[in-house]
């Protein structure tokens, strides 16, 4: 189902006409990255699969389930009471779980279905503790909830007095030191994977907005949805408009919806940003066929 649409934007751009959905959400990215409403920008990418989507109604849910646990918490204001609290709320009383049997399943990535039917993936079940972790009080000097760009498996991690913390929201909340990561690292990539650094950084609010889309993007892409994939790639651009891989992969797919001449004006964009990339000639050989009336056919999903 396709929403309401506004008006198409200036070249490089979005590519056709732009959702009004889409002008709110990149109102909504385009702010410091402290201050995007990070539940906001998920129901904004949710609302063009659901154009009558209230995002009010799931702010205000956020905000019950707040409130529900600063009513339990009855003044307790020790991060780790209050974390505890946060994930009995969520992982025990509301019944959030990962969604183990349907982990594809696109209704996992939009933060509606999954207040709706209480069924996430690692990253969405993270954004719902996290914006009722910080609800609580869970983002404040010398405190912090924050997510983690663990390697296929978001998680979220508490700062403060205390050692930090990981969550694993998919696990139904289980808590460990940060120096069990590597258990989780091997957990996901087999035994043979080596924890590093880079493995921990925190996520901004922006790249946790970014992984959501990429998250859009392999799930259709994978259903062979190319013009859902296309509508993820271009929200990607939003925060990112000279990201090579996606000017690429957006031509690719406009190559694969038909429409060539669009494909082609990407595709040498690509070769604009990135003209040493690895994948050069084969682009190059893509345009040249497509100019020649050839079928748009590109070696990449």
């Amino acid at each position: 189902m396709l929403p309401h649409h506004a008006a198409s934007v200036h070249s490089g751009g979005y590519i056709g006409i732009m959702p009004t959905s889409r002008h709110d959400f990149a109102r909504e990215i385009n702010r410091p990255d402290d201050q995007v409403d990070l539940a906001r920008a998920a129901l904004l990418i949710a609302k063009e699969e659901y154009p009558q989507l209230s995002l009010e109604t799931y702010l205000l849910r956020l905000d019950a389930m707040a409130e529900d646990s600063r009513d339990r918490l009855d003044g307790e204001s020790a991060p780790l009471v209050v974390l505890q609290e946060t994930i009995s709320r969520l992982f025990g009383r509301t019944g959030l779980r990962g969604n183990r049997d349907r982990y594809y399943d696109p209704r996992n990535s939009f933060l509606n279905d999954v207040l709706d039917r209480g069924l996430g993936i690692p990253l969405t079940l993270s954004l719902v503790l996290l914006e009722v972790g910080w609800r609580l009080g869970l983002k404040v000097e010398g405190v912090n909830l924050e997510g983690v760009n663990f390697p296929g498996h978001f998680l979220v991690r508490l700062r403060g007095d205390v050692v930090p913390l990981l969550v694993d929201p998919f696990h139904g909340g289980s808590i460990r030191f940060q120096d069990e990561a590597q258990s989780i690292l091997q957990r996901q990539h087999g035994p043979g994977a080596v924890l590093r650094k880079r493995h921990l950084r925190t996520a901004g609010r922006r790249q946790i907005v970014v992984r959501l889309l990429l998250n859009l993007k392999g799930v259709y892409l994978r259903a062979g949805d190319h013009s859902r994939a296309l509508a993820a790639v271009e929200r990607i651009l939003v925060v990112h408009p000279t990201a090579a891989d996606q000017i690429r992969d957006r031509g690719y797919l406009l190559a694969r919806m038909g429409r060539r001449e669009a494909a082609v004006e990407q595709l040498e964009t690509y070769l604009t940003f990135a003209p040493g990339a690895g994948d050069a000639d084969r682009v190059e050989t893509l345009v040249r066929k497509m100019r020649r009336g050839g079928n748009p056919t590109a070696g990449r999903e």
